[in-house]
């Protein structure tokens, strides 16, 4: 028992050393880390010692292990895949309606320190990103995952620590929104992305955040009516009403 405690201890301590060293050496997200070897030298500890420590941080993605490249800093920088409990939540229409209030409250701004704060490299990867929503939209293929990425990308564009760390919230809020939507949109959200990225790259702070504030309320009005009860005539079936 004493020695398990031991090697829990010294693994622990080992994952601070580490954590310390990526402050040092302002590693930032996607930045390769020394090897195991390095690390064990840098460290002053064993190379099993290195290999538990780097699987505490993969646990509280911290760190990323790719086989076959190495250990990299991860791009969620610490923040848990659900680390507000979403998966938990019982009533999934009210959680859709209360992330589409914060995600009005939070984005808009966000997209204004984006205008303001991108740099010619951050606007690049939006641009490729807007690149793929658009021609998954052209295609009426499902375009979630990268419509989320685009999201996320204007938060890290904002150059804001505490913004980016709230990108979860925005990436569930995406996710949980489709989901309880009965059909997708493509027109309005390739036109109100497009408006997004064109006031974001022309760092025109005030437009990105409108544009940013009416694709939400859009949303937020897509979710009210399909939310509404079916209206019928006398005598009709309210299953045969369209949508």
């Amino acid at each position: 028992m004493e020695k398990h405690t031991e090697n829990r201890t010294r693994t622990e301590q080992a994952s601070e050393d580490l954590i310390k060293l990526i402050r040092q050496k302002n590693y930032t997200p996607g930045d390769k880390l020394p090897t195991e070897a390095e690390l064990s030298e840098l460290l002053q500890v064993g190379r099993n010692t290195v290999r538990e420590a780097l699987r505490l941080l993969v646990s509280r993605n911290i760190v990323v292990i790719r086989q076959g490249s190495g250990t990299f800093l991860s791009e969620k920088q610490g923040v848990s895949d659900d680390p507000f409990g979403f998966s938990l939540a019982g009533d999934h229409e009210k959680l859709t309606k209360d992330l589409i209030q914060v995600r009005i409250m939070l984005e808009p701004p966000i997209a204004a320190l984006a205008a303001q704060n991108a740099t010619t490299e951050d606007v690049e990867k939006l641009e490729q990103i807007l690149a793929e929503v658009e021609s998954l939209i052209a295609q009426r293929l499902d375009y979630e995952e990268a419509d989320i990425r685009f999201h996320e990308q204007i938060a890290h564009c904002s150059h804001n620590s505490v913004m980016s760390n709230l990108v979860p919230v925005i990436g569930k809020g995406i996710a949980v929104f489709a989901r309880e939507v009965e059909s997708t949109e493509y027109e309005q959200t390739r036109l109100s992305h497009r408006a997004i990225f064109q006031a974001i790259k022309e760092k025109r702070a005030v437009d990105a955040q409108q544009a940013m504030y009416f694709h939400l309320l859009y949303n937020k009005n897509r979710f009210t009516e399909n939310r509404k009860p079916y209206r019928t005539n006398p005598g009709e079936s309210s299953l045969s009403q369209t949508t």
